[in-house]
């Protein structure tokens, strides 16, 4: 990201999260809603990760079968992704956590890469959302379905931090988390130059886009993965890691939390999913293809 800018950075959520401002931002402005977004992250990790077992996230599985109270934060972004696996005919699933858990992801990501790289069962598919039942703060999980609510609840939380960091008094704002984020407010002309990186050479881009508002994330097969054929993200119709033969997909939306949703469905789809989703997509032969205009492919 090339602009004149003060940054704020820490780790949450398993990655690198950076507020970016424009100089021009007073410096306790700045540390306000520096402290403003690390607080965010920090409440929402709390309320979401699936490997802490104090998490909201962690009673709410550990309740399956039976009805759970939750905070409205929490029902709020559920009802979003219940939403979103509507509609996208489930090709977005907040009930893989099983599928996860089978191919190998039953830990940190780092417990991970230091243990067995080996899938611990047959995954067998997902598609169990529509028999969530949510109404007003209170959940009910079947006994048989567990939340995953990962990435989502990355962009979700991404968003809440920009609009934060707005509130603080900051001309415009870039809430960054691991290569997701979202620009608010008045961004200096033409807009911020954004790499996207190679999936299979992180750290070297193949492609930059320049943004002057929404947000954008990226779903890959090679970003989590550990071992031939194992990574994160479940293809929920047949509960194993998608093999669609697309590796990545960079995706616009006006909010991060979208651009979470329709990059995991865009992986998912391949190619016909750029009819209806501004994307950049790198598929399993090298090639790049896009309908985003303005998106400049990087020399080799």
């Amino acid at each position: 990201m090339t602009l004149d800018a003060v940054r704020h950075s820490f780790r949450a959520m398993g990655t690198e999260v950076v507020l970016i401002a424009g100089t021009d931002a007073e410096p306790d402005t700045f540390a306000g809603a520096s402290g403003a977004v690390e607080r965010i992250f920090a409440r929402e990790e709390a309320r979401f990760s699936r490997f802490r077992g104090d998490s909201e996230l962690s009673t709410v599985n550990a309740r399956a079968g039976s009805p759970t109270r939750v905070s409205p934060g929490f029902a709020q972004l559920l009802g979003f992704a219940l939403d979103a696996a509507r509609r996208t005919n489930g090709r977005f699933d907040p009930t893989v956590l099983d599928a996860v858990i089978a191919a190998g992801y039953d830990r940190n990501f780092d417990e991970v890469l230091a243990g067995a790289r080996v899938a611990l069962r047959p995954g067998r598919p997902a598609g169990r959302w529509d028999r969530i039942a949510l109404h007003g703060d209170e959940v009910l999980l079947p006994a048989d379905v567990g939340l995953d609510l990962g990435g989502v609840a990355k962009g979700w939380t991404v968003d809440l931090a920009a609009a934060a960091a707005l509130s603080a008094g900051l001309a415009w704002a870039v809430v960054n988390a691991g290569g997701d984020l979202r620009v608010v407010g008045e961004v200096p002309a033409p807009g911020i130059e954004v790499g996207i990186d190679d999936p299979e050479a992180p750290g070297d881009e193949i492609a930059r886009l320049v943004l002057g508002t929404g947000a954008i994330a990226t779903s890959s097969v090679t970003r989590r993965a550990w071992g031939p054929g194992l990574h994160h993200l479940i293809d929920p119709m047949t509960g194993t890691p998608a093999d669609s033969g697309t590796l990545q997909a960079t995706v616009w939306a006006p909010t991060c939390a979208e651009a979470e949703v329709l990059a995991k469905e865009a992986v998912l789809e391949g190619k016909p999913a750029l009819e209806r989703i501004a994307a950049v997509l790198v598929t399993a032969d090298g090639r790049i293809v896009t309908n985003v205009e303005g998106a400049m492919e990087v020399a080799a």
